[in-house]
């Protein structure tokens, strides 16, 4: 996983977007909500480093990748889509195995009377959960 490496040199935790990318409806909604803004990206290069890990219905991933993403939602007992986890991994510094999984806190879509500010409430939410952490 690149994530890991780019989280551990950089310091910053990954954000890890559960998506179903050819048939979840709120996933693109979100996308385009949300991820798709300027403040979202300009937050989001100073933040975190972020990874999709998608769960296609008409499409084959590598299977390496497929573990990947079914070990990760297992391990964050991913529910619905989309959910995003802020999260840092550690490693044994020695064997580089013995992965530990630090969940910091999950999102999804930005609920409420919140129409044409959702990026405003995911970013409040995200930056609460990443202040948590600290």
């Amino acid at each position: 996983m690149k994530a890991d490496s780019i989280s551990k040199k950089t310091n910053k935790p990954i954000f890890g977007f559960f998506t179903g990318s050819d048939w979840c409806g709120w996933c693109h909604k979100l996308q385009n909500d949300v991820f798709a803004k300027p403040d979202f990206i300009k937050w989001a290069k100073e933040k975190v480093v972020l990874l999709e890990l998608d769960f296609p219905r008409k499409k084959q991933l590598p299977q390496e990748l497929q573990q990947q993403n079914y070990g990760l939602a297992q391990a964050f007992q991913v529910q619905g889509y989309p959910t995003v986890w802020l999260f840092t991994i550690n490693r044994d510094s020695t064997t580089g195995a013995n992965v530990k999984l630090n969940a910091l806190g999950s999102l999804g879509y930005p609920s409420g009377d919140i129409l044409g500010k959702e990026e405003i409430k995911f970013l409040e939410t995200a930056n609460s959960i990443l202040n948590k952490g600290k």
